[in-house]
């Protein structure tokens, strides 16, 4: 049997205890945890031996990677907190440079962008512990990404273009992406003035945005693609982030009757010539539809061979002037001089839009990438995906194709 305890015995027990407490709580929390890849990790800064410290909870260092962690996924948005103390400042460096952040409201450290592939970093933390500011540091790096496990995505317009009303934006990717609304939810485009718009998925390498009617001339538009260290699926992430600003300009509207043979030409409403054309003839229907202007050519080799047409009506014209295609499978408009006679009154084409040479000069010097040509008078219908075609879809149809419903 225990002796009974004095009440003097009793305080020194109960002193004794406390003292133990203390001294296993502190060992425990300046414990580090084996590195892994990622999981939230705290640091314990305080002072050993100072009375002081010994009083108050200890400033303790936390974030969302483990200190040694390799491997850590790229699509990791690093953060920085403290607990019992303040959080002065981050520094994360790496080779590839700073990676910037910011302190929120709730004190904690949030870094801006995702972490870069097969990359060391090092994490700096300067807190306000018992003995004053201190840094506390810990390192950690990236998994190894080979090129097919990184997509980069390509984009139209340029940095800097002016286009027309009608120019989607569109983006490739050159490695497949399998989660599309992962991708989508960090791709962002901003018109200046607001304008109400769409992504469109044509294929796991493809999206377009639109906006539900034809660019408001003079529109300022950023396109903001933050894909970097985003899981794309399959693997796959995003290999860099895109930023780019275009103007639209003028708007043109081109309005061709395949039945009247003619095509109205509109700048911001005004009708400026109404031009006498040919369009395709029968075998080689022009199709109907909203078309945009992809790309211009001042000299085009036109080989009928690359469009699938042969035999009797082959043909091999080396300087066709004044070329500018309006779909990937091979309607341009262009200057057709040998066609002259017929312009105005018959179809003759293989289906591209033909005029004098005089009258494609003057058409393409003021044409732009973006712009609109619109078709009526044929029964073969002009579709979404043939070449820039995002127009020949109603606005539910457009906004249907986006990933996020």
């Amino acid at each position: 049997m225990t002796p009974a305890l004095t009440g003097a015995s009793r305080h020194r027990r109960r002193l004794a205890s406390l003292a133990a407490l203390a001294l296993s709580l502190g060992v425990l929390s300046a414990c580090e945890g084996d590195p892994g890849t990622s999981g939230e990790q705290s640091d314990a800064v305080g002072g050993a031996g100072d009375s002081t410290a010994a009083q108050a909870p200890r400033v303790v260092v936390r974030s969302n990677v483990r200190k040694g962690a390799q491997d850590v996924p790229v699509d990791t948005l690093l953060e920085v907190g403290a607990d019992h103390g303040d959080l002065l400042g981050v520094e994360v460096s790496s080779p590839q440079g700073r990676l910037p952040g910011r302190r929120r409201d709730d004190g904690t450290w949030r870094a801006a962008e995702r972490l870069e592939p097969g990359t060391a970093y090092v994490v700096r933390a300067r807190v306000s512990g018992p003995d004053g500011p201190q840094v506390r540091e810990r390192r950690f790096s990236t998994v190894e990404l080979s090129l097919a496990q990184q997509t980069y995505a390509s984009v139209a317009p340029l940095a800097g273009e002016t286009v027309g009303v009608g120019m989607p934006v569109v983006v490739q990717f050159d490695v497949p992406v399998t989660d599309r609304a992962a991708m989508e939810r960090e791709m962002h485009v901003e018109a200046t003035p607001a304008q109400v718009g769409s992504w469109h998925w044509l294929s796991d390498t493809e999206v377009h945005y639109r906006p539900r009617d034809y660019w408001e001339a003079g529109s300022e538009v950023v396109v903001d693609l933050d894909v970097n260290g985003v899981d794309a699926g399959g693997g796959v992430y995003g290999q860099e982030s895109r930023e780019v600003a275009f103007t639209v300009g003028e708007s043109h509207v081109y309005r061709v009757d395949a039945q009247a043979h003619t095509m109205q030409v509109l700048a911001d409403g005004e009708l400026l010539r109404t031009i006498p054309i040919t369009t395709g003839k029968a075998g080689f229907t022009t199709r109907s539809g909203t078309k945009v202007v992809m790309e211009k050519y001042e000299s085009k080799r036109m080989d009928s061979e690359t469009v699938g047409i042969g035999g009797d009506e082959a043909y091999d014209i080396a300087d066709v002037q004044w070329a500018m295609r309006l779909t990937s499978s091979g309607e341009f408009i262009h200057a057709a001089p040998w066609s002259v006679g017929s312009q105005g009154s018959a179809n003759v084409s293989h289906g591209c839009t033909g005029m004098s040479t005089e009258q494609a000069a003057w058409l393409y010097a003021m044409t732009r990438r973006g712009d609109v040509v619109e078709y009526t008078g044929t029964d073969r219908p002009m579709t979404l995906d043939n070449g820039f075609g995002d127009w020949n879809a109603t606005w539910r149809e457009y906004r249907a194709g986006s990933a996020l419903g």
